[in-house]
């Protein structure tokens, strides 16, 4: 299990690091969709499968489509592809640093204990989705459907003129 936990830890750690280095957009939106898949896999080893099916569904699965979407539609629009260049990479690779010693530093002694989810606990969370939070659940399908269609008719549009 502590293999696996590494690697995944190891795979969405360069996925990061990928988003940060990719000049080009699209590339480093595929390292972004790397990353979150890792992280679902770390959260797959660390035994929490919903929030990995949550992961993958809202983030990999909807956001970035979006994110997709909307560098296509911008480098279609300009005629070339979209790329980055960073203007102080010194100063923020420094901020950078000092940011990750001020998390370490504040974060507690992780102690190990074992959870106690029992099959109760999801089915509370399941009836909660479906009764008093279903309009928050519906809602936010429809709001990224109705991104996702807005972006299908921009790039048609563009497409036609």
């Amino acid at each position: 299990m502590s293999i696996a936990l590494y690697f995944f830890a190891g795979l969405s750690a360069a996925a990061a690091l990928g988003v940060l280095l990719f000049r080009q957009v699209l590339y480093a939106a595929l390292s972004l969709l790397a990353c979150l898949l890792s992280l679902a896999g770390l959260y797959i080893v660390m035994q929490a499968e919903y929030v990995a099916v949550t992961q993958i569904i809202i983030y990999a699965g909807g956001i970035l489509v979006i994110i997709l979407f909307g560098i296509m539609i911008t480098s279609r629009l300009a005629g070339k592809p979209m790329q980055v260049s960073t203007q102080y990479p010194v100063i923020g690779s420094l901020l950078a640093l000092l940011i990750f010693c001020a998390l370490v530093l504040s974060q507690p002694a992780v102690t190990s204990h074992t959870s106690d989810f029992s099959t109760n606990h999801w089915q509370r969370a399941g009836r909660w989705l479906m009764t008093e939070y279903a309009l928050a659940f519906e809602s936010a399908g429809v709001l990224l459907l109705i991104c996702l269609i807005g972006a299908a008719v921009t790039a048609i549009y563009q497409r036609e003129s």
